[in-house]
């Protein structure tokens, strides 16, 4: 897809009509990290469409440092795919993204959800490079993908989770999107640390219905931010799951689908 410059990658299925439901992923993140039982479940009776950055993967460009220019790209994007109205999910970065454009562009927006992310200026977001470099490590030392330990708590319970949707993004093996680099993510990373220092944004404007959610014990854009992002949007609902870290939404995606189905339907 040409939009705003450059190539942008990305992938569309399910239903033919219907309002397209646009996902918007994490930090580092390409069109293979979004949760196959997700969007599979999304797309059984709407048109799904997730996105790439600029930059990332088989998008061309070099990745933006801020969140203002992401959310450039993906209106530009949203309306080179000739739509005039969508849903928006946004997932961890992809939700500081996605308040941005329903902020500047309302009227591209009907429906939003916001999982594991919070608002500008929110607890610890400023923190996530420092949280997350540790952990990392520990992957790399221990042979272990980090969104083990990033996404995921040490209970039994988030393991298990943690091993499952660590192979059901592997379920894939035609058509696999290329890598993020350590360029990627140290720019994002950029973005994501401005994005926790700037002043926060006045919330009450967003009069579109938000559903959010998150696991209760997220360590990279600590809980309360979607606490406080349900305090602050006027038409909110808030799912929180018990035992759940960063990825609550992916450790719990049966019933992350099931509620997020009955808000967009409603």
């Amino acid at each position: 897809m040409e939009a705003a410059g450059t190539t942008f990658a990305y992938r569309q299925l399910g239903a033919a009509s219907g309002v397209p439901v646009v996902l918007l992923n994490h930090w580092a993140a390409t069109l293979d990290n979004f949760d196959p039982r997700i969007v599979d479940g999304l797309a059984r009776t709407r048109p799904v469409i997730a996105l790439n950055y600029r930059g990332v993967g088989r998008s061309g460009g070099t990745a933006p440092v801020t969140i203002g220019e992401m959310a450039a790209d993906m209106v530009a994007v949203i309306r080179a795919l000739g739509f005039r109205e969508v849903d928006l999910i946004g997932f961890s970065l992809g939700g500081f993204v996605a308040q941005q454009i329903v902020v500047e562009h309302p009227e591209l927006i009907r429906k939003l959800v916001l999982a594991g992310t919070g608002p500008a200026g929110g607890k610890g977001i400023a923190r996530v490079g420092p949280v997350s470099w540790p952990l990392m490590i520990r992957g790399v030392l221990t042979f272990t993908d980090p969104k083990t330990f990033l996404f995921f708590t040490s209970t039994p319970n988030g393991r298990r989770a943690a091993k499952a949707f660590l192979e059901r993004l592997k379920e894939r093996k035609a058509d696999r999107d290329k890598p993020a680099t350590i360029t990627i993510l140290l720019r994002q990373l950029k973005a994501i640390h401005a994005w926790g220092r700037q002043s926060p944004q006045d919330l009450s404007i967003i009069g579109k219905p938000v559903l959010v959610a998150n696991g209760d014990n997220d360590i990279m854009v600590p809980t309360p931010n979607s606490i406080d992002l349900a305090r602050r949007l006027p038409n909110t609902e808030l799912v929180i799951y018990e035992d759940a870290g960063h990825g609550g939404i992916f450790q719990n995606h049966e019933a992350f689908v099931e509620k997020a189905v009955a808000f967009l339907d409603a």
